[in-house]
């Protein structure tokens, strides 16, 4: 194995490969931290989401997922490419992976940023500004609804998350 290519995640600490969107991740985990205030125990890293597809179990992990005063406030995917090209896919994680709908869905290459409204799937903030802070997360967590994804949606989100999933190239 090539070593050059191992860095130590900055959330969790853990080793991990510098390959597809590793930079924009590891930059992205900074930002999280430094600029907008959220301790690093806030932020989830590969939370695993499993979808089933004919039957089938389909194993990914949506990137990070911030959370404010326990309930998870965003699931993010971070990008080597063009961040309108995984707004559904982060979308549909959004919807999927817990109980309740993260209320914001954002995807990001760690120099731009697209925020959608999970619940509505519309457009609700662009650009790293856009980014709630930790300070702004505590009082928007006050004023969300956590609603469940409605069963009858449930099986064409899971193919949605896993046509979008399974056309990265992270090796």
């Amino acid at each position: 194995m090539n070593f050059d290519y191992i860095i130590t995640d900055y959330i969790t600490g853990k080793a991990v490969r510098n390959v597809g969107p590793e930079a924009s991740r590891q930059i992205f985990e900074k930002f999280l931290v430094d600029e907008k205030g959220y301790a690093k125990e806030n932020i989830k890293v590969d939370e695993e989401l499993i979808v089933q597809f004919k039957g089938k179990d389909y194993i990914s992990a949506i990137d990070l997922i911030v959370y404010s005063r326990k309930k998870a406030l965003m699931a993010i995917t971070c990008v080597a490419g063009s961040i309108g090209s995984y707004e559904r896919e982060i979308l549909a994680g959004a919807r999927l992976i817990y109980d309740y709908q993260i209320p914001f869905a954002v995807s990001t290459d760690a120099r731009d940023a697209m925020i959608l409204d999970t619940l509505s799937g519309k457009k609700a903030g662009q650009g790293l500004d856009a980014i709630p802070s930790k300070e702004k997360a505590l009082k928007l967590i006050e004023t969300i609804e956590f609603e469940p994804l409605d069963k009858n949606r449930k099986e064409r989100e899971m193919i949605i998350y896993r046509s979008f999933n399974m056309e990265k190239v992270n090796i």
